[in-house]
């Protein structure tokens, strides 16, 4: 009985510790949405209330969206973040299934080197990627679609690493007999990657898949080097320029942050049972 209460006892401080974090977490992100529908002025004055009756106004999204090409950005930002959450799971995907399945001379040396690449911050290389870019007539060249790809190939390869880790470790623990089976009926090595390993490894797939989609949507570093015209800007380049320009209007930095975060809060609260069950069995079975 008492191993029982002592038991009941940590499980409740440990909730108790949890719902205390979580509150600091998910505070700040409630205070924001609830101030993007308050005038300006009564955030300054009243910024803890709930918007009800007087409180309550539309502007800020309208002006959201009257002042700035809001539309324009979130295709922008769809565009850059779908294309390297895709060409992260091909490349990363194939590279991964030649590692963990072919033996070659330089097989453990290539890993290491894999591993070695995700200690190197994107500050370090922005620079002469920036500059080979430009040699290749993408940075800087001024026509929208040629600097969206300018920011999805860097981008791409900074994820890369992440994803081979994360796969190599799931595929691991796949059986080989699978594959060997589908070798025997005449599936070549394509094949073999695209309806044999894919099916199997979803769920590590589905979370690198989120993790590139969601660091490439956030990323503002590689898209201040990149994105220098309007019409070219990303949701955050874009919420870099408001905040600025329109520091001082609270009301509107409220509603474009909130147009910003809620569609994240909504892809990870769909999709988070595929990324928590992808990062715990590639943890398990590397």
């Amino acid at each position: 009985m008492n191993k029982k209460k002592k038991g009941s006892l940590q499980t409740g401080l440990i909730y108790i510790i949890l719902i205390v974090w979580a509150l600091t977490t998910i505070y700040p992100i409630l205070w924001v949405i609830i101030n993007s529908f308050k005038d300006k002025k009564h955030i300054m004055s009243d910024a803890f209330s709930l918007p009800f009756g007087d409180l309550f106004t539309l502007g800020n999204y309208a002006e959201a969206f009257e002042k700035v090409d809001i539309l324009s950005a979130y295709r922008n930002s769809i565009i850059i973040s779908g294309a390297v959450a895709v060409l992260v799971i091909l490349m990363a995907g194939m590279a991964s299934f030649a590692l963990v399945r072919y033996r070659f001379r330089l097989n453990k040396t290539l890993y290491s080197l894999v591993i070695a690449a995700m200690m190197f911050p994107v500050f370090s290389t922005i620079i002469p990627v920036f500059r080979m870019e430009y040699g290749w007539g993408l940075a800087g060249s001024g026509n929208v679609w040629l600097s969206l790809i300018s920011v999805i190939l860097p981008q791409t390869a900074g994820n890369l690493a992440f994803a081979m880790v994360v796969l190599t470790g799931y595929m691991k623990g796949l059986p080989i007999e699978l594959e060997e089976a589908a070798f025997m009926e005449g599936c070549n090595a394509y094949q073999i990657f695209f309806k044999v390993i894919m099916p199997l490894t979803k769920p590590s797939f589905a979370t690198v898949g989120i993790f590139s989609f969601l660091w490439s949507y956030n990323d503002l570093f590689t898209q201040q080097f990149f994105l220098r015209n309007k019409e070219e800007w990303a949701i955050t380049r874009l919420l870099l320029e408001i905040s600025s320009r329109e520091g001082t209007n609270y009301g509107l930095m409220a509603a474009v942050v909130t147009l910003v975060v809620v569609p994240l809060l909504i892809v990870y609260v769909c999709l988070q049972k595929y990324i928590i069950k992808g990062m715990t069995a590639g943890a398990v079975k590397g």
